[in-house]
């Protein structure tokens, strides 16, 4: 995969575009700020929802992916679900979606995902996936509490080399139900991520389809963090169609779900307190789906590895 040249961005721009014409009906806000960069908040001086949320995780996968709300049977029976599907899997998910950027100017703190990732290159990922880009415009997503500012802006644009005028930002905490939706839609993302980790050549993945359960909006981002991480580790279920040969997915199938990690079995927040807050301290093994299945186009042949835990998801969503 080499340059896409702007193709993550353009496509993002449009889908940006269309949110601001009716981003009141959203329950969001669009701001523009005296250097020109554009802010759409979706969830942190704003009220959002559910239809704010889908629109960001599209803005994350670039608009080349679909993501619905459907009813699942995690941890209950017709309980929510945030559902995506894919054909462009590496690219929507790996070179846009994945949160690769922690953005740190000043006293501000978010993790950055979308297409911006790509226009700025800057991660050893694109070394292994291609997928970088010299776009004319950048369109980002922040999970954070707060908005972002001209000094921002003006970080992101010295990386990625868009000028701020042609800069847009997403912008919703995980507290909130956008902020929700759009971390419980990278169920797919978190098995590319975690196959990437294991050496699996990830250009033989050719379409992805992911569910997890939406829990509720917590009370706090530390809460949040907790529940949506549940939701994907021990609620996530997720099917790859893939090319080539059946022994190297029976081989790697069992180092793929969460319950591969030591550190499966307890809520998210138990595991992170444990690890004093410090997500480098837990095993990088553990952040994946609870399932993962494999269907291989070329053989037929369907590999499935892993298993919900409807109590922890119980425990996690307070029900």
């Amino acid at each position: 995969m080499t340059d896409t040249g702007g193709l993550l961005n353009d496509r993002a721009w449009r889908l940006a575009q269309r949110i601001r014409d009716r981003i009141g009906d959203l329950g969001g806000e669009s701001h523009t700020l005296d250097n020109g960069g554009i802010v759409l908040d979706l969830g942190v001086n704003v009220t959002g929802g559910l239809e704010a949320g889908l629109d960001l995780s599209r803005l994350c996968l670039a608009n080349r992916g679909r993501v619905t709300v459907t009813g699942g049977s995690q941890p209950t029976g017709d309980w929510p679900s945030i559902e995506i599907a894919t054909d462009s899997p590496v690219l929507a998910c790996l070179a846009s979606q994945y949160a690769g950027w922690q953005i740190s100017v000043g006293d501000y703190f978010g993790m950055g995902s979308g297409p911006m990732r790509a226009a700025a290159g800057r991660e050893e990922l694109y070394g292994d996936i291609g997928g970088t880009e010299t776009p004319g415009v950048c369109v980002g997503v922040i999970e954070s509490g707060g908005l972002p500012d001209e000094s921002v802006f003006e970080a992101i644009a010295e990386k990625t080399g868009v000028e701020i005028g042609r800069t847009l930002l997403a912008v919703a905490p995980t507290s909130s139900q956008a902020g929700t939706v759009q971390v419980v839609a990278r169920s797919v993302e978190t098995a590319l991520h975690k196959l990437h980790e294991l050496d699996f050549d990830v250009s033989r993945i050719v379409s992805g389809f992911g569910s997890a359960p939406l829990p509720p909006v917590a009370a706090d981002d530390l809460a949040g963090i907790g529940r949506t991480n549940d939701a994907i580790l021990y609620g996530g279920t997720v099917t790859l169609w893939v090319t080539g040969d059946d022994d190297s997915l029976t081989e790697i199938g069992p180092r793929v779900p969460s319950s591969a990690s030591d550190a499966h079995g307890r809520p998210f927040l138990e595991i992170f307190a444990n690890a004093e807050h410090d997500f480098y301290q837990i095993d990088p093994h553990l952040f994946s789906p609870a399932m993962i299945r494999f269907f291989n186009v070329d053989t037929g042949q369907v590999h499935a590895f892993g298993q919900v835990s409807p109590e922890i998801l119980c425990e996690s969503f307070g029900i």
